[in-house]
């Protein structure tokens, strides 16, 4: 398949170099690339790993890693099927923190050392944060070796010290707090806490439930929609399918179901038309159970800055992120694992993708298992029962 060849040339001493050249047939062209050597045996071993490479089809074409590394990013930001919300999160993130330092540089030439460079020179940035990069990183090496660009991702490398994210304990509001969170906010907005400590619903997911969603008879609610914002312009609001592109029932219970139909008896449900998958997508409606004032679709910074925010400050809870509307969905975690519920139900009805995600983030919020497991095996041998003193003596 291929050829080695040995090259004379006369310098200008008079002198003679000789060199050798590995040539090959590129696969399905007429193209015949060559490598130079000053030995005959490194032409032929180099020549050898090529015609391996070829016959397991796992050729790599010479030039084909020459594509620049910002250029290639933005063919894989085009093919992504990302929601607009996440795709102008990444577009940013490329642009702010990743193509100054990559995008001129050709895909071959990235190496492992270049990507931990590039890491170090994040240091200022939150580790959590560093790890989104990565793996958008990571994500954009993959897809050049999935497309034959280059033969190695680089950020899988033994020596690339990944970023990581920082798991942090949750620490979950105690149902005192809830309760007195719920009446430190304005009346229609106390459903709120109600929706996100008893049903597990995610701040956008409140903003976009609507009656048709809720089954009282079947004691269920289908989550099918948020309300996302635009993140070119936080005026344009839109509807989304939940988290992950993934509608999920869950259960509804009598205290939750009470708690809805007073408050739809106070603030009748307001049917509001948005876009529907992007700021400009068709315009579909919904009867909302969350509404401002003014009957629109809730803005998720507005709500937080002045109507979460000030209820926090009567309640007395420090304004850190942690305690955002997104702890409510802890509360309703630990709720229900105290309770005895899977890990499997729990995620499913959270909306995760990954019940081992569920589990790291909440395992600590599992009650203590040694008595259980006694008497799980006490049970299944028929054990009798122990007195204490008796098990003291032994």
């Amino acid at each position: 398949m291929g050829s080695v060849q040995k090259r004379v040339r006369t310098l200008k001493n008079g002198k003679q170099s000789v060199t050798w050249v590995a040539r090959w047939r590129e696969p399905g062209t007429d193209k015949q690339p060559g490598k130079s050597f000053p030995k005959k045996g490194l032409a032929e071993a180099f020549l050898s790993e090529i015609e391996a490479d070829i016959l397991r089809g796992e050729y790599i074409a010479k030039d084909s890693g020459r594509v620049t590394f910002g250029e290639f990013a933005r063919r894989w930001l085009a093919s992504r099927t990302f929601a607009e919300s996440t795709r102008e999160a990444v577009e940013m993130r490329l642009r702010v923190h990743i193509l100054p330092v990559l995008g001129g540089l050709a895909l071959a030439d990235i190496k492992p050392t270049t990507v931990q460079r590039w890491l170090l020179g994040l240091d200022g940035e939150a580790r959590n944060y560093r790890e989104v990069l990565f793996q958008h990183v990571a994500s954009i090496f993959a897809a050049a070796v999935d497309d034959e660009l280059i033969r190695r991702n680089p950020c899988k490398a033994k020596s690339v010290a990944r970023p990581g994210r920082e798991q942090n304990k949750v620490k979950p509001w105690s149902m005192d707090q809830v309760l007195a969170m719920r009446e430190a906010l304005r009346p229609r907005y106390r459903i709120v806490v109600t929706l996100g400590a008893g049903l597990g619903l995610r701040q956008g997911e409140i903003f976009g439930l609507a009656v048709e969603d809720i089954d009282f008879e079947r004691a269920r609610v289908t989550v099918r929609r948020q309300v996302k914002l635009s993140n070119t312009s936080a005026h344009v609001r839109y509807f989304g399918l939940p988290k992950g592109e993934k509608i999920r029932e869950v259960p509804l219970p009598a205290v939750v179901a009470h708690a809805l139909r007073e408050h739809l008896a106070e603030f009748p449900a307001r049917e509001v038309s948005l876009p529907w998958g992007t700021s400009t997508g068709p315009t579909v409606s919904a009867r909302l159970v969350v509404t401002s004032q003014q009957g629109r679709a809730c803005r998720r910074d507005e709500f937080n800055r002045v109507v979460w925010a000030k209820g926090r400050r009567a309640v007395g809870i420090p304004g850190e992120r942690e305690n955002g509307c997104h702890m409510l969905r802890h509360v309703y975690a630990s709720t229900l694992l105290h309770a005895g519920e899977s890990i499997k139900a729990l995620s499913q009805y959270l909306g995760h993708s990954d019940p081992g995600f569920t589990l790291r983030t909440y395992t600590h919020f599992l009650p203590e298992s040694d008595e259980r497991t006694r008497r799980a095996v006490d049970e299944a041998f028929g054990a009798p029962r122990v007195h204490p003193e008796v098990r003291d003596a032994a």
